[in-house]
C-alpha cells in the first residue's frame, strides 16, 4: 500500500462510511499519476493533489469538528469527480466562497496549525518529490494526532 493510499485511510477511518470518499478512482489516484503520459500528467497530479487535501481537511475536521472544513472537503470530493483539470479548476471556482471560508472564526490548537500548514503546502505542492514530502509527513502526523474530544476542564 502506497503512503498516499495509506493517508487517506487513515483520514477517513472515522467516517461512518469511508467507502463513499475513497473509491476505487481515489485510491488508485497516486498510481495512475505514476503512470500518466505527459498530456495527462497534470489532471493526474491534481487528482493527487485533491485526495492529499481531502484527507488533511477530513483531519482536520475530525480534530475540531470543524464545519468549514467539511465544506471544502465536500468542495474537493465533487472536483475529484472530474475528468480534465479544467473542470476541476471550474469546480473549485464556483465553490471558492468555501474555501474563503475556511479561516473566517477558525481556532485550531498546533495539531490543527500544523494540519492547515501541509494543507497550504499540498495546494502549492508543483512536483512530485513535493507532494510525496507532504504525504509523507501528513502520514506521521496522523499517527501523533489525538482525536480525542476531551472537554475536561486541566487543574
Amino acid at each position: 500500500m502506497s503512503a498516499y493510499e495509506e493517508l487517506l485511510r487513515a483520514a477517513f477511518s472515522r467516517v461512518p462510511d469511508p467507502s463513499r470518499y475513497l473509491t476505487p478512482a481515489t485510491l488508485a489516484a497516486y498510481d495512475d499519476f505514476r503512470r500518466a503520459k505527459n498530456p495527462d500528467l497534470s489532471f493526474r497530479f491534481e487528482r493527487v493533489r485533491l485526495g492529499v487535501a481531502m484527507s488533511l481537511l477530513q483531519l482536520l475536521a475530525d480534530l475540531g469538528d470543524h464545519d468549514e472544513s467539511r465544506q471544502v472537503l465536500a468542495v474537493l470530493h465533487r472536483a475529484l469527480g472530474a475528468r480534465s483539470a479544467t473542470e476541476i479548476d471550474a469546480i473549485i471556482q464556483k465553490e471558492v466562497k468555501h474555501f474563503e471560508r475556511l479561516y473566517t472564526n477558525l481556532y485550531v490548537n498546533e495539531e490543527g496549525e500544523q494540519l492547515l500548514h501541509l494543507f497550504e503546502r499540498t495546494l502549492d505542492a508543483d512536483s512530485q518529490p513535493l507532494m510525496e514530502e507532504v504525504i509523507h509527513e501528513a502520514l506521521a502526523l496522523t499517527q501523533e494526532l489525538d482525536f480525542t474530544h476531551d472537554d475536561e476542564d486541566e487543574d
